[in-house]
Protein backbone atom coordinates (compact mmCIF):
# COMPACT_ATOMS: atom_id res chain seq x y z
CA UNK A 1 0.00 0.00 0.00
CA UNK A 2 1.29 3.47 -0.86
CA UNK A 3 0.62 6.67 1.06
CA UNK A 4 0.62 10.18 -0.30
CA UNK A 5 2.35 12.89 1.69
CA UNK A 6 0.56 16.23 1.61
CA UNK A 7 2.73 19.30 2.15
CA UNK A 8 1.70 21.33 5.17
CA UNK A 9 1.52 24.89 3.86
CA UNK A 10 0.10 26.27 7.10
CA UNK A 11 1.89 25.04 10.25
CA UNK A 12 -0.01 25.53 13.50
CA UNK A 13 -0.38 24.27 17.08
CA UNK A 14 3.40 24.35 17.60
CA UNK A 15 5.53 25.82 20.35
CA UNK A 16 5.08 29.40 19.15
CA UNK A 17 2.56 31.46 17.22
CA UNK A 18 3.51 32.00 13.57
CA UNK A 19 2.21 34.01 10.63
CA UNK A 20 2.28 32.73 7.06
CA UNK A 21 1.23 34.67 3.95
CA UNK A 22 -1.69 33.02 2.19
CA UNK A 23 -0.45 30.46 -0.34
CA UNK A 24 -3.80 29.92 -2.10
CA UNK A 25 -6.15 31.94 -4.29
CA UNK A 26 -9.18 33.55 -2.67
CA UNK A 27 -11.43 33.17 -5.73
CA UNK A 28 -10.58 29.91 -7.49
CA UNK A 29 -13.05 30.23 -10.36
CA UNK A 30 -12.08 31.96 -13.60
CA UNK A 31 -13.31 35.57 -13.92
CA UNK A 32 -15.73 34.55 -16.66
CA UNK A 33 -17.15 31.60 -14.71
CA UNK A 34 -20.95 31.95 -14.84
CA UNK A 35 -22.76 32.24 -11.54
CA UNK A 36 -25.00 34.37 -9.35
CA UNK A 37 -22.19 36.66 -8.09
CA UNK A 38 -21.50 39.76 -10.19
CA UNK A 39 -17.98 40.84 -11.12
CA UNK A 40 -17.82 43.75 -8.68
CA UNK A 41 -19.06 41.62 -5.78
CA UNK A 42 -16.58 38.88 -6.63
CA UNK A 43 -13.74 41.40 -6.63
CA UNK A 44 -14.91 42.74 -3.26
CA UNK A 45 -14.98 39.20 -1.88
CA UNK A 46 -11.42 38.65 -3.06
CA UNK A 47 -10.31 41.92 -1.44
CA UNK A 48 -12.23 41.75 1.84
CA UNK A 49 -12.83 38.02 2.30
CA UNK A 50 -16.60 38.34 2.58
CA UNK A 51 -19.75 39.13 0.63
CA UNK A 52 -23.17 40.14 1.95
CA UNK A 53 -26.53 39.46 0.30
CA UNK A 54 -29.44 41.53 1.63
CA UNK A 55 -32.04 38.87 0.84
CA UNK A 56 -30.78 35.43 -0.11
CA UNK A 57 -34.04 33.68 0.81
CA UNK A 58 -37.58 35.05 0.93
CA UNK A 59 -39.63 35.81 4.06
CA UNK A 60 -41.76 32.72 3.40
CA UNK A 61 -38.62 30.57 3.17
CA UNK A 62 -37.27 32.15 6.36
CA UNK A 63 -40.49 31.20 8.14
CA UNK A 64 -40.16 27.57 7.01
CA UNK A 65 -36.51 27.40 8.11
CA UNK A 66 -37.19 29.11 11.44
CA UNK A 67 -40.05 26.72 12.19
CA UNK A 68 -37.75 23.80 11.40
CA UNK A 69 -35.05 25.22 13.68
CA UNK A 70 -37.59 25.57 16.48
CA UNK A 71 -38.78 21.99 15.89
CA UNK A 72 -35.26 20.58 16.06
CA UNK A 73 -34.33 22.52 19.19
CA UNK A 74 -37.52 21.37 20.95
CA UNK A 75 -37.08 17.70 20.04
CA UNK A 76 -35.79 15.67 23.04
CA UNK A 77 -34.19 13.14 20.68
CA UNK A 78 -32.21 15.89 18.96
CA UNK A 79 -31.13 17.34 22.29
CA UNK A 80 -29.85 13.92 23.37
CA UNK A 81 -27.97 13.44 20.09
CA UNK A 82 -24.19 14.03 20.11
CA UNK A 83 -24.69 16.50 17.27
CA UNK A 84 -26.32 18.96 19.68
CA UNK A 85 -24.11 21.33 21.67
CA UNK A 86 -25.52 23.02 24.77
CA UNK A 87 -24.61 26.25 26.52
CA UNK A 88 -22.32 25.55 29.50
CA UNK A 89 -24.32 27.74 31.91
CA UNK A 90 -27.95 27.71 30.78
CA UNK A 91 -27.86 24.19 29.28
CA UNK A 92 -29.90 25.51 26.34
CA UNK A 93 -29.03 24.22 22.88
CA UNK A 94 -26.30 26.32 21.30
CA UNK A 95 -25.83 24.47 17.99
CA UNK A 96 -27.09 21.42 16.12
CA UNK A 97 -24.65 19.96 13.59
CA UNK A 98 -25.19 18.06 10.35
CA UNK A 99 -28.63 19.60 9.86
CA UNK A 100 -28.53 18.91 6.12
CA UNK A 101 -28.63 15.21 7.00
CA UNK A 102 -31.27 15.27 9.74
CA UNK A 103 -33.64 17.77 8.11
CA UNK A 104 -35.00 17.79 4.57
CA UNK A 105 -35.75 21.52 4.94
CA UNK A 106 -32.05 22.30 5.39
CA UNK A 107 -30.99 19.65 2.85
CA UNK A 108 -33.12 21.48 0.27
CA UNK A 109 -31.54 24.80 1.26
CA UNK A 110 -28.04 23.36 0.72
CA UNK A 111 -29.02 22.23 -2.80
CA UNK A 112 -30.60 25.58 -3.71
CA UNK A 113 -28.70 27.17 -6.59
CA UNK A 114 -28.75 30.55 -4.84
CA UNK A 115 -26.66 28.88 -2.13
CA UNK A 116 -24.52 26.16 -3.73
CA UNK A 117 -24.13 28.14 -6.97
CA UNK A 118 -22.24 30.89 -5.17
CA UNK A 119 -19.99 28.33 -3.51
CA UNK A 120 -19.14 26.69 -6.85
CA UNK A 121 -18.42 30.07 -8.39
CA UNK A 122 -16.02 31.11 -5.61
CA UNK A 123 -14.28 27.75 -5.31
CA UNK A 124 -14.12 27.00 -9.04
CA UNK A 125 -15.28 23.39 -8.79
CA UNK A 126 -17.98 21.09 -7.55
CA UNK A 127 -18.39 21.28 -3.79
CA UNK A 128 -19.48 19.12 -0.88
CA UNK A 129 -20.69 20.06 2.60
CA UNK A 130 -17.81 19.97 5.06
CA UNK A 131 -20.06 21.08 7.91
CA UNK A 132 -23.58 22.37 8.49
CA UNK A 133 -25.30 23.54 11.62
CA UNK A 134 -27.94 25.76 13.09
CA UNK A 135 -26.71 28.28 15.66
CA UNK A 136 -29.15 29.39 18.32
CA UNK A 137 -28.36 32.50 20.33
CA UNK A 138 -31.28 33.04 22.66
CA UNK A 139 -31.46 36.32 24.52
CA UNK A 140 -30.28 37.02 28.04
CA UNK A 141 -26.83 35.52 28.09
CA UNK A 142 -26.10 33.24 25.14
CA UNK A 143 -22.33 33.09 24.85
CA UNK A 144 -20.35 34.22 21.82
CA UNK A 145 -17.67 32.65 19.68
CA UNK A 146 -14.17 33.99 20.40
CA UNK A 147 -11.91 35.29 17.61
CA UNK A 148 -10.64 32.52 15.34
CA UNK A 149 -9.94 31.43 11.78
CA UNK A 150 -12.09 28.47 10.80
CA UNK A 151 -9.38 27.22 8.49
CA UNK A 152 -6.90 27.02 11.35
CA UNK A 153 -9.18 24.48 13.03
CA UNK A 154 -10.25 22.69 9.85
CA UNK A 155 -6.60 22.35 8.79
CA UNK A 156 -5.29 21.31 12.20
CA UNK A 157 -8.12 19.03 13.29
CA UNK A 158 -9.99 17.98 10.11
CA UNK A 159 -7.11 17.80 7.60
CA UNK A 160 -8.24 20.31 4.97
CA UNK A 161 -5.02 20.91 2.98
CA UNK A 162 -5.79 24.24 1.29
CA UNK A 163 -7.86 27.38 1.72
CA UNK A 164 -10.52 26.31 -0.76
CA UNK A 165 -13.53 26.47 1.52
CA UNK A 166 -16.30 29.03 1.95
CA UNK A 167 -18.98 29.49 4.60
CA UNK A 168 -22.38 31.10 4.44
CA UNK A 169 -24.36 32.32 7.43
CA UNK A 170 -28.05 32.82 6.65
CA UNK A 171 -29.99 34.87 9.21
CA UNK A 172 -33.29 33.44 10.48
CA UNK A 173 -33.83 36.28 12.96
CA UNK A 174 -32.84 39.91 12.72
CA UNK A 175 -29.15 40.60 13.28
CA UNK A 176 -28.97 43.82 15.26
CA UNK A 177 -25.79 45.63 16.23
CA UNK A 178 -26.50 44.56 19.81
CA UNK A 179 -27.45 40.85 19.83
CA UNK A 180 -24.13 39.12 19.31
CA UNK A 181 -23.68 39.53 15.56
CA UNK A 182 -20.86 38.26 13.38
CA UNK A 183 -17.67 40.36 13.32
CA UNK A 184 -14.95 39.97 10.66
CA UNK A 185 -11.59 41.68 10.18
CA UNK A 186 -11.69 42.64 6.46
CA UNK A 187 -8.57 41.47 4.61
CA UNK A 188 -7.41 39.20 7.43
CA UNK A 189 -7.97 36.19 5.14
CA UNK A 190 -4.67 36.96 3.39
CA UNK A 191 -2.55 36.02 6.40
CA UNK A 192 -2.62 32.66 8.16
CA UNK A 193 -2.09 32.79 11.90
CA UNK A 194 -0.71 29.52 13.25
CA UNK A 195 -1.62 29.26 16.91
CA UNK A 196 0.61 28.06 19.74
CA UNK A 197 -0.12 24.99 21.84
CA UNK A 198 -0.78 21.34 21.14
CA UNK A 199 -4.28 20.03 20.39
CA UNK A 200 -5.73 17.90 23.22
CA UNK A 201 -7.45 14.64 22.31
CA UNK A 202 -11.20 15.12 21.77
CA UNK A 203 -10.63 18.88 21.81
CA UNK A 204 -13.90 19.39 19.94
CA UNK A 205 -15.93 18.48 23.03
CA UNK A 206 -14.65 21.59 24.76
CA UNK A 207 -13.98 23.90 21.81
CA UNK A 208 -17.59 23.80 20.53
CA UNK A 209 -18.67 25.36 23.82
CA UNK A 210 -15.62 27.52 24.54
CA UNK A 211 -12.62 27.92 22.24
CA UNK A 212 -9.18 27.23 23.75
CA UNK A 213 -6.77 25.42 21.41
CA UNK A 214 -6.51 27.39 18.18
CA UNK A 215 -7.06 30.71 19.93
CA UNK A 216 -4.93 33.65 18.72
CA UNK A 217 -2.92 35.68 21.21
CA UNK A 218 -4.07 39.11 22.34
CA UNK A 219 -1.00 40.60 20.66
CA UNK A 220 -1.80 38.99 17.30
CA UNK A 221 -5.44 40.05 17.46
CA UNK A 222 -4.47 43.60 18.35
CA UNK A 223 -2.11 43.72 15.38
CA UNK A 224 -4.68 42.28 12.95
CA UNK A 225 -7.41 44.63 14.18
CA UNK A 226 -5.04 47.58 13.81
CA UNK A 227 -4.22 46.57 10.23
CA UNK A 228 -7.70 45.59 9.07
CA UNK A 229 -10.32 47.04 11.41
CA UNK A 230 -13.45 45.16 12.43
CA UNK A 231 -16.75 44.95 10.53
CA UNK A 232 -19.97 44.08 12.36
CA UNK A 233 -22.74 42.52 10.27
CA UNK A 234 -26.39 43.37 10.71
CA UNK A 235 -29.33 42.37 8.55
CA UNK A 236 -32.90 41.25 8.24
CA UNK A 237 -34.02 37.62 8.36
CA UNK A 238 -33.11 36.03 5.02
CA UNK A 239 -29.93 38.06 4.63
CA UNK A 240 -26.64 36.20 4.29
CA UNK A 241 -22.92 36.67 4.72
CA UNK A 242 -20.46 34.60 2.70
CA UNK A 243 -16.94 34.54 4.06
CA UNK A 244 -13.59 32.96 3.30
CA UNK A 245 -12.39 30.12 5.52
CA UNK A 246 -9.38 32.10 6.78
CA UNK A 247 -11.18 35.28 7.86
CA UNK A 248 -10.48 36.21 11.46
CA UNK A 249 -13.96 36.43 12.94
CA UNK A 250 -16.00 36.01 16.09
CA UNK A 251 -19.13 37.18 17.87
CA UNK A 252 -20.01 38.56 21.26
CA UNK A 253 -22.44 37.34 23.91
CA UNK A 254 -26.11 38.09 23.42
CA UNK A 255 -27.34 39.83 26.56
CA UNK A 256 -30.31 41.47 24.83
CA UNK A 257 -33.88 40.09 24.82
CA UNK A 258 -33.59 39.54 21.07
CA UNK A 259 -32.60 36.04 19.89
CA UNK A 260 -30.17 35.59 17.01
CA UNK A 261 -30.42 32.37 15.04
CA UNK A 262 -28.81 31.36 11.76
CA UNK A 263 -28.08 28.47 9.43
CA UNK A 264 -24.37 27.96 8.84
CA UNK A 265 -23.17 25.93 5.84
CA UNK A 266 -19.55 25.20 4.95
CA UNK A 267 -18.77 24.21 1.36
CA UNK A 268 -15.42 22.68 0.47
CA UNK A 269 -14.05 21.98 -3.00
CA UNK A 270 -14.11 18.33 -4.02
CA UNK A 271 -10.51 18.98 -5.11
CA UNK A 272 -9.57 19.87 -1.52
CA UNK A 273 -10.85 16.75 0.23
CA UNK A 274 -9.81 16.24 3.82
CA UNK A 275 -6.76 14.11 4.64
CA UNK A 276 -5.43 13.22 8.07
CA UNK A 277 -5.31 16.10 10.60
CA UNK A 278 -2.21 18.28 10.33
CA UNK A 279 -2.01 19.10 14.05
CA UNK A 280 -4.28 16.85 16.07
CA UNK A 281 -3.93 13.29 17.39
CA UNK A 282 -7.24 12.10 15.90
CA UNK A 283 -9.88 13.25 13.43
CA UNK A 284 -12.94 15.04 14.71
CA UNK A 285 -16.26 13.19 14.27
CA UNK A 286 -17.76 13.22 10.79
CA UNK A 287 -20.76 15.28 11.90
CA UNK A 288 -18.29 18.14 12.47
CA UNK A 289 -15.79 17.49 9.65
CA UNK A 290 -17.28 15.44 6.83
CA UNK A 291 -15.50 12.50 5.19
CA UNK A 292 -18.22 12.03 2.57
CA UNK A 293 -17.00 14.08 -0.38
CA UNK A 294 -20.05 13.52 -2.61
CA UNK A 295 -20.73 16.70 -4.62
CA UNK A 296 -23.90 18.64 -3.85
CA UNK A 297 -26.42 18.15 -6.67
Amino acid sequence: MTTTTVTDLYPTRGATEVTVPRQDPVVWGAPDTPGPIGTADLQAYERDGFLTVDQLITPDEVAVCKAELDRLVADPAIRADERSIVEPKSQEIRSVFEVHRISEVFAKLVRDERVVGRARQILGSDVYVHQSRINVKPGFGASGFYWHSDFETWHAEDGLPNMRTVSVSIALTENFATNGGLMIMPGSHRTFLGCAGATPKDNYKKSLQMQDAGTPSDEALTRLAGEHGIRLFTGKPGSATWFDCNCMHGSGDNITPYPRSNVFIVFNSVENAAVEPFAAPVRRPEFIGARDFTPVR
